[in-house]
């Protein structure tokens, strides 16, 4: 067995443990089992009505590039999935850190990066729409929920306004569900309890739940969504075609950014844009609220969570600034003004996204490579630039993953 072949059979074989572990994924989002806690054999195959459609979405994608790097005869892999699955933990993942091919050569062309860039993530997110409207016209009715959850039955239709926080309820409580009683229930469901996981909304699924759904009394909300398979999948392809439109740096959005309008202007807009992300990312990290208690244990935790996030914005800005006292006037000027707004407005941003931010600004970078044959766009191409970069705006949500009390 040669080297190509062997490396063909890793591909594979990574790819064949990414739909196991997706499947999984599959099983414990939509039913509610692990491994580790009661999955049978016919919970796991259910776990394939998530896989195949997120695992089609996502192939497509990297097929998107593979494809269109083929045609302008640029030396590339075909795709590495990546499987990730802590479900023998008991910990919710969603099977996979995605996939990814790897280019062989110094692309020299900003034409041939922007068609890379772009042809991915338009490819995915057909699918996606695709899954979208199939998720949302043949949604099951109100008493498939019940299976999932026997105990919203005793509630009728209106479950959705008395059952929040349930699930965490249930467990800390080491409730029966399937004795539960409406008394038992009216008794103890305390809505403010943490821990209940919603997805955060955005255009596509505003526009889904809005037209596309044949009843209302059907479509699932957003602490419900992830027990309809198809409709996850198509959210979480939602999610990451944002991630890659991001125009930044070298993602995909990146490099439309670098097509649509070259090198300097790339080079700041990618840092504004990266900027507004990291900013809102980090927003409401520490406010004046956080003072209330005057004690020595508080001041310090105060002053520890400065000093952290002091030290998280200073890694970020590590590609934007070559200068290590520009990197931490830099994290000292943001951080003060998302005090005092966050402050005084009350405003909060989404903390999630500063991994993401430290990611992009430690070790992708915000910069593009340069590239000698710097030819403009065609009209056709311009026009596909900004169809992504709409789509980056349909598909984004601001608050992806919500976890209430946390």
């Amino acid at each position: 067995m040669d080297k190509q072949q062997k490396t063909k059979l890793i591909q594979l074989g990574l790819f064949i443990l990414t739909l196991v572990t997706t499947t999984f994924a599959g099983a414990e989002w939509t039913i509610g089992k692990f491994l580790v806690l009661g999955m049978t054999w016919d919970d796991f195959l259910f776990g394939f009505q998530f896989s195949i459609p997120f695992l089609l979405i996502l192939t497509v994608h990297e097929f998107g590039h593979y494809f269109t790097a083929k045609y302008h005869k640029i030396s590339v892999t075909l795709p590495y999935y990546i499987p990730m699955w802590f479900g023998f933990l008991g910990i919710p993942t969603i099977g996979t850190m995605g996939a990814f091919i790897r280019i062989k050569e110094n692309i020299a062309s900003r034409i041939k990066y922007f068609d890379v860039g772009v042809s991915g993530p338009i490819a995915g997110f057909v699918v996606a729409v695709a899954c979208l409207i199939y998720g949302f016209q043949t949604l099951p009715p109100t008493e498939y929920i019940y299976e999932v959850h026997p105990e919203y039955e005793v509630f009728g239709e209106d479950f959705e306004s008395k059952m929040q926080g349930l699930d965490t309820l249930i467990l800390k409580k080491d409730l029966n569900p399937d004795r539960l009683t409406y008394e038992t229930l009216r008794d103890t469901i305390d809505t403010s309890i943490p821990g209940s996981i919603s997805f955060g909304d955005n255009i596509l699924m505003y526009l889904g739940r809005t037209y596309l759904a044949p009843d209302d009394r059907y479509v699932p909300s957003s602490r419900e969504l992830m027990h309809y398979p198809i409709l996850l999948a198509a959210y979480l392809a939602f999610f990451f075609t944002a991630l890659n439109l991001l125009p930044i740096g070298q993602l995909d959005g990146g490099h439309v950014l670098f097509g649509l309008f070259g090198a300097k202007r790339h080079a700041l807009i990618s840092r504004v844009l990266f900027t507004i992300f990291l900013f809102y990312a980090g927003m409401g990290w520490v406010t004046t609220a956080d003072l209330t208690n005057t004690s020595i244990e508080s001041l310090g935790s105060f002053l520890l969570s400065i000093g952290i996030y002091l030290f998280v914005v200073y890694s970020c800005a590590y590609s934007v600034f070559k200068e290590k006292r520009d990197r931490l006037l830099y994290a000292t000027i943001m951080f003060t003004l998302q005090f005092f707004i966050a402050s005084v407005f009350k405003v909060e941003g989404y903390t999630g996204w500063l991994l993401f931010s430290l990611l992009i600004g430690r070790f992708i970078g915000v910069d593009h490579p340069p590239v000698i044959d710097n030819r403009p766009l065609t009209t056709g191409r311009i026009v596909l630039g900004w169809v992504a970069l709409i789509i980056f705006i349909l598909s984004f949500s601001p608050q992806p993953l919500i976890v209430d009390g946390f």
